[in-house]
């Protein structure tokens, strides 16, 4: 089936960086016949745009997006009986509610139609809710694709399949072999001048609410052996729903020394760490902390994920690590003899990672081929979205008084030094 990408705001850093250079990496690799649209409120050289890869297939489409008008024209444009548009909205989220709301009206809303949303999905659990509900009065939820493209990152579809098809794990995934979870996701920038953005976002809505939440669902979930990945979704949305509330008591807030400076906001509280603990109610994982951790300016950029399994004496090793980026892999630390004649110990990794050569296609490569082929076990449902600002909510609850406490923390810290549960 012929399919037509609708990049509205196509001029824009996300288009230009992430979904253009996709798109020609698509073209190369699978045989999907596809045209771009690029949707712009002024006159741009398409070419030098999308260029010459996709210039023989692309074209210019200008309106205003405030003018209901303009949409009944651009339907006439892309939709056709037959094949499909793919409508991706690469537009600040605040523009979303009135873009959706004019594509309805302009009956968008029928068979064969996509549209693909950026987060953050709301900026509580109550705008989420809003945000939800007037998206859902125009489409069905088997249209919308939302995008999180961290579950598209290599490593993180591996969670699932290491899980489900290494005995050896499969069988010791429950508390009673694992004693702690830790989700890190550590990057060693501050906000390099997106300080707009950043003052209305903070490390909670800009990494944890999403990304973070989204694979501790995959870490969490339950994989019997039959599961499918049309299954997924499902299975990460009843992690989620099996998690309490998080206690602001088990949390710490932090900030970067001279952030509020870069922001040219004095005495700004918005915060660029979030360490927080939460706990699951779900059988086989009643009893472990999980331990959840974001942050800017921190000594390295890494999002790892650890878990720690029971020892039975000290000096045993126990941590398998996934690393979702940089270097995706495993790694398993294991204690072995020294060579030689004494029986001294020592600890090695014994890891698993791409072969240099090895192409791994990129995340909104691989969210952009998934929806064009109908798959949504890589994009978060209306329903996860809801649970996940469930679990977080108490958390912007508590920082939004004056008085809670707020770590002002040196650049190159790392993320165990802010915080460091017992």
């Amino acid at each position: 089936m012929k399919t037509t990408f609708v990049i509205v705001g196509i001029t824009g850093d996300l288009s230009r960086r992430k979904l253009l250079p996709a798109l020609r990496q698509i073209h190369q690799r699978t045989d999907h016949e596809f045209s771009v649209v690029g949707v712009s409120r002024r006159e741009v050289d398409i070419t030098g745009l999308v260029g010459e890869e996709l210039a023989a297939f692309s074209r210019l489409f200008m309106m205003d997006l405030a003018n209901a008008a303009d949409y009944d024209r651009l339907y006439k444009e892309v939709v056709r009986n037959g094949e499909q548009t793919i409508i991706y909205l690469s537009v600040p989220p605040l523009a979303v509610p009135q873009i959706v709301a004019h594509m309805g009206a302009a009956k968008f809303n029928q068979p064969g139609v996509k549209i693909l949303f950026e987060k953050p999905f709301g900026i509580d659990a109550e705008s989420a809710k809003e945000m939800i509900a007037e998206t859902s009065s125009y489409f069905d939820e088997s249209a919308l694709y939302r995008i999180d493209h961290y579950l598209a990152k290599e490593m993180a579809q591996n969670i699932v399949t290491f899980r489900t098809q290494n005995a050896l794990f499969a069988q010791v995934w429950n508390n009673r072999h694992i004693e702690r979870i830790e989700l890190v996701a550590s990057e060693k920038i501050g906000i390099e001048g997106r300080a707009e953005f950043y003052e209305q976002t903070g490390a909670l809505r800009d990494v944890l609410q999403g990304h973070l939440m989204q694979l501790l669902s995959l870490v969490l979930m339950d994989v019997p052996a039959s599961v499918s990945w049309n299954d997924v979704p499902a299975q990460r949305l009843r992690a989620l729903e099996q998690l309490s509330v998080a206690d602001p008591a088990q949390s710490v807030r932090g900030q970067y020394k001279g952030y509020d400076e870069e922001a040219q906001n004095p005495g700004s509280r918005t915060e660029t760490f979030v360490g927080v603990t939460l706990h699951s109610q779900a059988p086989e994982w009643q009893g472990v902390p999980i331990v959840v951790m974001t942050g800017k300016a921190l000594a390295q950029k890494t999002t790892e994920i650890r878990i720690h399994f029971t020892k039975s004496h000290d000096s045993q090793s126990n941590c398998l690590l996934f690393r979702i980026q940089p270097h995706e892999g495993v790694e398993i630390a294991l204690v072995t003899k020294k060579p030689g004649y004494s029986h001294e110990l020592e600890q090695r990794q014994l890891a698993f990672s791409y072969p240099a050569d090895a192409e791994l296609p990129d995340a909104y490569e691989q969210v952009l081929v998934d929806a064009i082929d109908s798959r949504k076990s890589l994009f978060t449902s209306s329903a996860e979205i809801l649970e996940s600002w469930r679990v977080l909510q108490p958390l912007l609850d508590a920082w939004s008084m004056e008085q809670s406490p707020l770590v002002v923390y040196p650049k190159g810290s790392t993320p165990e030094l802010l915080y460091s549960p017992t």
